[in-house]
C-alpha cells in the first residue's frame, strides 16, 4: 500500500470586486511559477475554487472566492452512478442522493451499500484522519439533498440547534387524485408502532407533535403534484401526512397507495437552506423537479385561486 503523504494546499482568496479567470488569478498570485506547471496544475485537477475541483484555464474566480492549490497531488475528484456531490468544505458536504439507496446503514441491511459509507470513503481518499458526521436522514426511497457534517464542531452545534440553524426544507411529492386546497397545513401527533409504521394519534402521552405545510404546485392527469416544508422533521412526516389528507403519496404502498406510475416513491427533497455551523453564512441549495414528477402531472400549470376539484 501506497504511504499517505500529507498535503500541502495553499489558500488564495479574490479581494477584487470582479470575477478574474483561474489561470490570471493564479498567475498574478504565483509570478515565480512556470506557466507550464500552472497548466499541469490545472489539468490534473490541483485547484478547488470554492469547494469544487477545477481544470478550466477560465473558471471564474468570483469577488469574495477562495482558491485551494494542492502542491503535493490532486485533489479527490468525486464520482458515483448514485449520489452527486452538491458542496463542500471543511465543516459540511451537501449531496444529492439517488433512488433506493440508505442514507446509512441500518440493522437489517448492514451491508447494503448507503450514502454514508460512500462520501465516508471519498474524503479518506484526502486523508485517513477526516471523519463524518450523520446530522439528518432521507429514507431510502426519497430522493434528493441532504447534509453531512465534517467536523465535530459543525456536528455539535447542527445536534443542538437543528431547528434554528435549518432555515428551509421543501421536499415535492406526486399525489393520487386532485388535493382539494390550494395550500394549507396539516398538524398532528405522530407514533411509531411495532412494525415501524408511523401513524397520526390523538394520544398527548403516544405521539409527538408534527407540522407540514404544503402547497399545490399543479394538477392533472389525475395526481397533484405538491411542495411539501416542514416545522418538524419526524420520521415519515409527509408520507403520514399525505396520507391523512386522502392523497397518499404514489408509490407509496406503506401509507395507502394504491398507483405507482412512476415505480417508484414519489418523494423528493428539493430545496435545502441553513445557516452555516460554523461561518453563520446563509447556504441555500436547490435541484430542479424530477421531469418524471412533471410528466406524471402532463405539464406544469400554476393552480388558480377559484379552481374546482
Amino acid at each position: 500500500m501506497t504511504p499517505f503523504r500529507e498535503d500541502r494546499i495553499l489558500t488564495y482568496t479574490n479581494l477584487s470586486d470582479s470575477a478574474v479567470p483561474l489561470m490570471e488569478f493564479i498567475a498574478a498570485r504565483r509570478p515565480d511559477s512556470k506557466r507550464t506547471d500552472i497548466k499541469k496544475w490545472l489539468k490534473y485537477g490541483h485547484f478547488k475554487v470554492n469547494g469544487n475541483v477545477s481544470t478550466k484555464f477560465d473558471t471564474p474566480v468570483e469577488p469574495g472566492a477562495e482558491v485551494l492549490l494542492n502542491i503535493s497531488r490532486p485533489f479527490p475528484v468525486f464520482r458515483h452512478p448514485r449520489v452527486k456531490l452538491v458542496y463542500e468544505d471543511d465543516h459540511v458536504i451537501v449531496i444529492h442522493k439517488g433512488y433506493g439507496l440508505l442514507s446509512v446503514a441500518t440493522e437489517s441491511h448492514r451491508k447494503d451499500e448507503n450514502a454514508f459509507d460512500i462520501i465516508k470513503a471519498y474524503i479518506k481518499e484526502e486523508s485517513p484522519l477526516n471523519k463524518l458526521y450523520v446530522v439528518h436522514r432521507l429514507d431510502r426511497d426519497t430522493t434528493g439533498l441532504m447534509m453531512f457534517a465534517k467536523s465535530k464542531e459543525a456536528q455539535e452545534t447542527l445536534r443542538h440547534n437543528w431547528n434554528n440553524i435549518i432555515l428551509e426544507r421543501q421536499y415535492v411529492a406526486v399525489l393520487e387524485g386532485y388535493l382539494e386546497e390550494n395550500k394549507g397545513f396539516v398538524k398532528s401527533r405522530l407514533a411509531e408502532n411495532s412494525e415501524f409504521v408511523v401513524y397520526s394519534t390523538d394520544n398527548p402521552e403516544e405521539g409527538r407533535i408534527a407540522v407540514t405545510h404544503y402547497e399545490v404546485i399543479t394538477r392533472g392527469k389525475g395526481y397533484t403534484l405538491a411542495s411539501f416544508s416542514l416545522d418538524t422533521g419526524r420520521k415519515n412526516q409527509i408520507r403520514v401526512h399525505a396520507h391523512d389528507l386522502g392523497h397518499p403519496i404514489t408509490g407509496d404502498h406503506k401509507y395507502g397507495a394504491k398507483k405507482s406510475p412512476m415505480h417508484r416513491l414519489a418523494l423528493h427533497a428539493r430545496t435545502l437552506r441553513f445557516a452555516h455551523p460554523v461561518t453563520r453564512k446563509d447556504m441555500r441549495f436547490e435541484t430542479p423537479i424530477p421531469p418524471q414528477f412533471i410528466a406524471t402531472v402532463g405539464g406544469i400549470r400554476k393552480p388558480k385561486p377559484d379552481d374546482v376539484v
